[in-house]
């Protein structure tokens, strides 16, 4: 049995393999940067003496994402569990995005989740077992100037995972969703940031913990949960210029 991570190559994905190879579970690792898959594979499994896959990807384009499902059904029925630590962000993501753009955004952010998330569901129905982890974004929580594109994606991927959590309370598929704010990564190494970043690390471990839980939905770092509640509370007017101060 083993544990997929799409988007495993970098940041989260990375931590969160390197926390699961410390418990000695097998992995498959998807990314779109194979180079980095191959380091990660050959240290994972020379320091944790586990089996590790590994699978060049592109996420957002739904037909290689069709194609990986067709041709890996049996590893697939194999699997314990599925975590999608996978953010795509365009710095040309406007309102007015290209019609490319815009699909590619949706697709790796949204909609190839979910669509992949329906074939393994199917799979973990038949064995009444296995966890789904997914991962939304504090800029989910209002429209905004940049990233729009992506806000759109992760606010939808929220509202999938929500009714995940809701059609599977009575069985044995355990859900999980996490919404995060800032993370210490290569993507914010360069940004000006109104508040502290959270450490991969850290959220990797307490994923690793509540993989048996079921209906979990979290914050990280969890400060976060309160700047959500405002921006929703408050009447459309105010919360827009809050926005403007978070901005990526």
């Amino acid at each position: 049995m083993s544990n997929l991570i799409i988007g495993a190559s970098s940041g989260l994905g990375r931590e969160i393999a390197y926390e699961l190879g410390k418990s000695s579970k097998n992995l498959i690792l998807i990314s779109r940067d194979i180079k980095d898959l191959e380091i990660i594979r050959s240290d994972l499994e020379i320091k944790f003496k586990i089996k590790v896959n590994i699978f060049n990807l592109d996420f957002s384009k739904v037909d290689e994402v069709s194609k990986f499902i067709h041709d890996n059904k049996e590893m697939l029925e194999n699997l314990d569990g599925v975590l999608f630590p996978i953010g795509m962000m365009n710095k040309k993501d406007f309102v007015k995005n290209s019609e490319k753009d815009l699909l590619s955004l949706i697709s790796a952010n949204f909609y190839c989740v979910a669509f992949f998330t329906n074939k393994i569901l199917k799979i973990f129905e038949d064995k009444n077992k296995g966890y789904i982890v997914g991962f939304g974004s504090i800029a989910g929580s209002l429209g905004r100037e940049i990233n729009t594109g992506y806000s759109c994606a992760k606010r939808a991927l929220e509202s999938y995972f929500e009714s995940l959590i809701v059609s599977n309370l009575k069985n044995q598929i355990k859900i999980q969703f996490y919404t995060l704010g800032y993370l210490d990564t290569s993507l914010s190494s360069d940004k000006k940031l109104l508040l502290p970043k959270g450490s991969p690390k850290t959220l990797a471990k307490i994923v690793h913990k509540n993989l048996n839980q079921n209906g979990v939905k979290k914050f990280f770092p969890f400060w976060w949960v309160f700047i959500d509640y405002m921006i929703k509370i408050l009447p459309f007017f105010v919360s827009k210029n809050i926005i403007k101060h978070f901005k990526d």
